[in-house]
């Protein structure tokens, strides 16, 4: 295996054709420059140039590896290009919590726009509530995901920070037919009416209980479901209220004529939460970038 110094002297005379123009070219002296075609040659067995009056001209045999010398040194450059491009790659994989429905949280748009911009990075979706996701970041299972709260409210912990993507709003939804029941809609009498509630991890589970802070009453509940299909499904059968995202209560009323409870609209935010000792990992500040072209700030 040859010195690549060696071949970068070789490949310079040949291309200037004289020992001193190679040298400058190479920031090299003269002797050095010498040396390096005097090791070449003496390793190979083989003379590479002719002296002339003009300078140094290739032999037949150093006419017949200066291509070979020239490519492998298009080769080593391009194994340094390469092995440099891994220090600012990104890779390892980044462990996401998600939420609800995809559609709702963009989530093909922002894996596509993170993949494009840190292409090593393999990405593992964990879905559950919430709740779920703030306990899942605590304990070093995630390293980003999303949650749903008040706006403003954030996760409310020290070791988690936040950005609120999107804003909407939670309705009262009724099953059809229950109009005569929703005279009053105060949260008291609302609150003796059947309930189909959601686990205490859950979005549903705080708007509620933050709906009825200083209400003297007990929510009737009649039963407990922790996916929203499951939910809609038991308010389109009768069996109760239950809060239910705008966009899907403004759909059920529109399709199938279940009723929405009025002037009880709950606001909430969607938010990205990750960890504080995280923040500066490259893999987070892609995800948060990639989120940031899906959410754009209004």
């Amino acid at each position: 295996m040859q010195d690549l110094s060696r071949l970068h002297a070789f490949v310079t005379v040949a291309r200037t054709g004289s020992v001193s123009r190679a040298a400058e070219a190479l920031h090299l002296t003269q002797p050095a420059v010498s040396l390096k075609l005097k090791q070449l040659q003496e390793s190979l067995g083989l003379s590479l140039f002719d002296r002339h009056p003009h300078g140094l001209q290739l032999t037949a045999d150093g006419q017949a590896l200066l291509s070979s010398a020239e490519s492998t040194l298009a080769s080593a450059r391009q194994f340094e290009q390469a092995a440099s491009a891994l220090h600012s790659t990104l890779r390892g994989t980044l462990r996401i919590g998600t939420i609800i429905d995809p559609e709702f949280i963009r989530l093909g748009s922002f894996l596509r726009h993170l993949l494009a911009q840190a292409p090593g990075v393999e990405t593992s979706l964990q879905h559950g509530m919430s709740g779920c996701v703030l306990k899942a970041l605590k304990q070093d299972e995630l390293e980003i995901g999303f949650y749903l709260a008040p706006p403003g409210e954030g996760p409310g912990d020290s070791a988690l920070d936040y950005r609120e993507l999107a804003l909407f709003e939670y309705y009262v939804l009724a099953p059809a037919g229950w109009s005569s029941r929703l005279t009053a809609t105060d949260w008291a009498s609302l609150a003796a009416l059947p309930w189909i509630v959601t686990p205490p991890n859950s979005v549903h589970s705080r708007l509620l209980a933050h709906a009825m802070r200083g209400v003297e009453a007990t929510l009737h509940r009649v039963a407990q479901v922790d996916q929203e299909v499951c939910m809609l499904d038991l308010v389109r059968a009768g069996v109760g209220l239950s809060l239910a995202r705008d966009v899907l209560a403004l759909a059920e009323r529109q399709e199938r004529g279940l009723n929405i409870v009025p002037d009880t609209r709950l606001p909430c935010a969607l938010s990205v939460v990750w960890r504080r000792d995280k923040a500066a990992d490259p893999s987070v500040q892609a995800a948060l970038q990639s989120l940031a072209n899906v959410w754009p700030v209004e």
